[in-house]
C-alpha cells in the first residue's frame, strides 16, 4: 500500500523568523527537511509563500542572498514557490514616553503583504479538490485560522501545523490540528544545501555568513 501524500505550506517569513534568523541554517533545502519531518508520508508538494525583499541602507545585500536561495530552492522538484509584496518606506510614530520631546520619530518600516493570503487560498483550493491526504501548514500566524478551521471541519481533511515558534498560537491550536510537529535544530543541520550548486543558469553559491 502507497504511503499517505502530505502536501506542505510554508509562510517563509514566519519561517525565518521563528527558526532561522540568527542562525547558520538559513541555506535549507526544504524538500529534505519536510520529509524528515514526516517520515511514512510521501511529500507530494511543498509551496513557499514569500516576497523579494528590497536593498535597504543596513542590509543592501539583503536580495542578493534571498535570490541565491530562490534559486537554490527552485533546483527542488517538489518546491514551488509564491510571491506576495514587500513594502520599505519611511512612516512617523510616536514615542512611548509621553513626556519626549519631539513626540515622533521617524522609522523604516518594511511589510510583506499577501503571502498569508496566497498560502489560504492554496490551502483551500488543493484540500477542495482532494490533493493530498494531509495538509501540513508552517506557520505561527493566527491570520491563518479561518482557513484551517475550514481545511479541517467545512472539507474534513487531515491537518498540521510545523512550529516555527516555541509556543503554537493558541488561536491555531483551537483548529484541532491532527498532528503538531518540532522543526528541531538537527533536522534544519541535516538539510542544508551543498555550499555551491547548480541550476539551469550556472552555479548558485551559499551567501556568505549563511
Amino acid at each position: 500500500m502507497a504511503n499517505p501524500t502530505v502536501n506542505v505550506y510554508i509562510d517563509g517569513f514566519n519561517l525565518y523568523y521563528g527558526k532561522l534568523k540568527g542562525q547558520p541554517y538559513k541555506w535549507l533545502n526544504l524538500q529534505g527537511l519536510f520529509e524528515d519531518l514526516m517520515p511514512g508520508y510521501e511529500v507530494k508538494r511543498v509551496k513557499y509563500f514569500t516576497a523579494r525583499v528590497k536593498a535597504r541602507t543596513d542590509d543592501p545585500q539583503a536580495p542578493a542572498r534571498q535570490s541565491a536561495y530562490l534559486r537554490a530552492l527552485a533546483t527542488l522538484p517538489k518546491v514551488t514557490i509564491h510571491y506576495g509584496q514587500y513594502t520599505v518606506h519611511n512612516v512617523r510614530m510616536k514615542l512611548s514616553d509621553p513626556n519626549a520631546v519631539p513626540r515622533t520619530v521617524e522609522v523604516i518600516k518594511t511589510e510583506e503583504k499577501g503571502s498569508d493570503v496566497n498560502l489560504a487560498a492554496h490551502l483551500m483550493m488543493d484540500a477542495f479538490r482532494d490533493d493530498a491526504d494531509v495538509y501540513l501548514v508552517v506557520s505561527n500566524d493566527s491570520d491563518l485560522t479561518e482557513p484551517l478551521r475550514m481545511t479541517k471541519t467545512l472539507l474534513r481533511k487531515h491537518i498540521g501545523i510545523a512550529k516555527t515558534y516555541e509556543k503554537v498560537s493558541k488561536s491555531l491550536m483551537r483548529c484541532k490540528p491532527d498532528f503538531v510537529r518540532d522543526i528541531r535544530v538537527g533536522a534544519l543541520q541535516a538539510n542544508q544545501f551543498p555550499d555551491v550548486i547548480s541550476d539551469g543558469n550556472g552555479k548558485i553559491t551559499k551567501p556568505a555568513g549563511w
